[in-house]
């Protein structure tokens, strides 16, 4: 037996007024996705323990079965095993965005989606100028970078800022969360000021003020942590041998630690432009020499957290035609049998941009397997299918069972 799991990030939403009432997934018309789950079964999964912020770090490592108290370290040292930048025993690594700050508000998480090339000057510049044998700054892709320091004390309060639109950075600035750990919340907070002196008036933010676009004017650090120490899913579930297609690094990290092969896709954006039909065949032909392969789609959580409902339903949309009909079409020809699992790995809601921690729907299709009586993927449906109510490592369990 092969297993897919294709991962639609933020997928999941609330009711909005606009829609009639409607979720995105209700709104969206995807036939391949609701014939899947006709031909499945169906649940919900709550994919944030309680006690933990609904990050993409904590829903996808509880989605790949995970005991996250047990393994999270931080969102940066999960990117960085994507970057191939090794963390070491004494040091702290945390995710570092490049945002746009206005009249004092963040106004975006992203910088205006800033180009990759755009924000690798732009990073290397703040290396040039801040860092040093105990500070480093690492380009990752267009706002997702990554940030270490040695020595430094990761019981902090940080604030994603995808979390907070709107907000004065300055009331949402890093906090000590006990006296051991003020100097570093210190040293971060200056760093981040010394950023905005620095990034202001560079070229590319000229540049891109004058084309009308949101300067990256400020980093932001948040989601500190050491090197976390994980098994293997093969260690843990039998799986031999498994990929990781994703745009994100967030993904990937978390992939190679889990043992699984990443697979870079050209075109791949991590935006609604991402190469689907890349990525589609990319799995396709992973499964055909792969136990398992995890297939992350990043475009509906970039839509959520912009608001913007008609573009998220697109990204569901252009998830079915693009990726699920594919995939499906090809492996319903193969004599091997390939167990399908769809979900998404947290709610965006597009009325409050940002994550939540409410459960996901999902639906896991195995060929010859008697379906339960959902017909169509979305929060309300699911919630009468065969797996009722899922937890924490009970959806890998049940995925991977014989």
């Amino acid at each position: 037996m092969k297993y897919l799991i294709i991962l639609g990030d933020g997928m999941a939403d609330e009711p909005l007024q606009s829609l009639g009432g409607k979720t995105c997934l209700q709104a969206a018309n995807k036939p391949f996705i609701d014939k899947i789950t006709t031909l499945g079964r169906s649940g919900m999964l709550q994919t944030v323990p309680a006690g933990f912020t609904p990050g993409s770090e904590i829903a996808n490592l509880s989605v790949l079965g995970y005991n996250v108290a047990d393994v999270f370290e931080g969102r940066g040292s999960l990117e960085a095993a994507s970057m191939g930048v090794e963390i070491e025993e004494n040091e702290m690594a945390m995710r570092c965005n490049l945002i746009c700050i206005e009249n004092g508000k963040i106004k975006n998480h992203s910088a205006g989606h800033i180009s990759n090339d755009e924000a690798n000057e732009l990073i290397d510049f703040l290396q040039q100028m801040l860092g040093n044998d105990q500070i480093n700054f690492f380009s990752g892709v267009s706002y997702r970078h990554l940030f270490k320091l040695k020595g430094g004390n990761k019981n902090l309060i940080c604030t994603p800022p995808h979390d907070v639109p709107g907000t004065p950075f300055a009331d949402v600035m890093i906090k000590a969360n006990d006296n051991a750990a003020q100097t570093t919340a210190n040293l971060l907070n200056s760093l981040t000021l010394r950023s905005q002196q620095l990034l202001e008036n560079h070229p590319v933010n000229l540049k891109r003020a004058a084309q009308g676009k949101d300067k990256a004017n400020s980093i932001w650090l948040w989601s500190p942590g050491y090197k976390p120490k994980m098994n293997t899913l093969h260690q843990i579930y039998g799986i031999a041998d498994g990929s990781v297609i994703s745009a994100v690094d967030l993904i990937r990290g978390i992939g190679v630690y889990a043992g699984l092969k990443p697979i870079y896709v050209q075109g791949a954006t991590g935006l609604y432009d991402t190469n689907y039909e890349g990525k589609a065949q990319a799995a396709i032909e992973a499964l055909k020499t792969d136990d398992f392969v995890y297939l992350h789609i990043e475009a509906s959580d970039e839509a959520g957290h912009e608001g913007d409902a008609a573009l998220k339903i697109r990204t569901i949309e252009n998830l079915d035609q693009r990726i699920v009909k594919p995939i499906f079409n090809e492996i319903s020809t193969w004599e091997q049998d390939v167990t399908i699992a769809i979900l998404p790995d947290h709610p965006t809601p597009c009325a409050i941009r940002t994550h939540s921690s409410d459960p996901v729907p999902f639906v896991i299709y195995r060929r010859g397997e008697t379906p339960d009586k959902v017909q169509s993927f979305d929060e309300f449906s699911c919630k009468s299918g065969y797996y009722k109510n899922l937890k924490g490592d009970e959806f890998m369990k049940e995925l991977i069972r014989s």
